[in-house]
C-alpha cells in the first residue's frame, strides 16, 4: 500500500493536505451512509485502508513511501512502468476535474497498458461526451478487472440505476441541456473524488 496513492495526494504533501484529503475520503466512504447496500462491506474495507494510510503518514511523516525498499510501497513500485502509469492517471484525474476532457482523452489514448483504472477514467470521459452505453461498457470492464474496488463498483452501480432513463438513441447521441442527463452525471460523480473538485458537473452542457 502506498499511503499517498490511497489518499489521492502527491508524495511529500503537507500535513494540512493529508488531513484535508483524509476528511474528504472519510465523508465519501463512511459505511453508515450505505445502509443495507451491498457496497457497505466494500466501504468498510476502504475505510480501513484510508485510516491505515492516514496513520502511516501522520505518525511516520519522514518515511520514504516512494522508495522500492519500503514494504508499504513494494507493490506500488513493482516496475517503473506501473509507477509512470499511476502518475499519468493522477494527471488524467486532474484534467477531468478541470473539465479538460480532450486532454484527458488524449492522455488516456497514449497509455498502452489498459488497466482497470484506465477503463474507469475512460468511462468518465465517454460519459461527458454523452456516450452512455460506451461509458457503461468501460465501467463494466473496470469492475471485471478489479471487482473489489469500491470506487469502480459504486460508479457502475450508479450508471446501471440510471440506465433505463437514457436507453433511447436520443440520449446516446445528443449532447443537450436535458436535466435528467445532468442528474445522471451528478449522481454518479458525486460519489467519486473527481466530482468534489469538479463541482459535480462532468458534462459541459450542464
Amino acid at each position: 500500500m502506498n499511503p499517498y496513492e490511497v489518499l489521492g495526494i502527491k508524495p511529500g504533501a503537507s500535513q494540512d493536505e493529508i488531513k484535508s484529503a483524509y476528511r474528504k475520503l472519510i465523508k465519501q466512504y463512511h459505511p453508515d451512509q450505505f445502509g443495507d447496500n451491498p457496497l457497505k462491506n466494500l466501504a468498510e474495507e476502504k475505510m480501513i485502508e484510508i485510516n491505515e494510510a492516514y496513520e502511516a503518514l501522520t505518525k511516520n511523516p519522514n518515511n520514504n513511501y516512494n522508495s522500492s525498499n519500503t514494504s508499504t510501497s513494494s507493490n506500488y513500485n513493482n516496475s517503473s512502468n506501473n509507477s509512470s502509469n499511476s502518475y499519468d492517471f493522477q494527471e488524467i484525474r486532474r484534467l477531468i476535474q478541470s473539465r479538460n476532457y480532450l486532454a484527458a482523452e488524449n492522455k488516456l489514448n497514449s497509455i498502452s497498458n489498459r488497466t482497470a483504472e484506465w477503463h474507469y477514467l475512460n468511462g468518465a470521459v465517454l460519459l461527458n461526451k454523452g456516450w452512455f452505453d460506451a461509458a457503461l461498457n468501460e465501467m463494466n470492464a473496470a469492475v471485471s478487472m478489479d471487482p473489489n474496488n469500491f470506487e469502480y463498483r459504486q460508479g457502475l452501480n450508479s450508471l446501471r440505476q440510471r440506465g433505463s432513463s437514457y436507453s433511447s438513441p436520443y440520449y446516446r447521441t445528443t449532447n443537450t441541456n436535458n436535466s435528467d442527463l445532468c442528474n445522471c452525471c451528478i449522481n454518479l460523480w458525486c460519489l467519486d473524488s473527481l466530482c468534489e473538485c469538479a463541482g459535480g458537473d462532468l458534462i459541459n452542457c450542464c
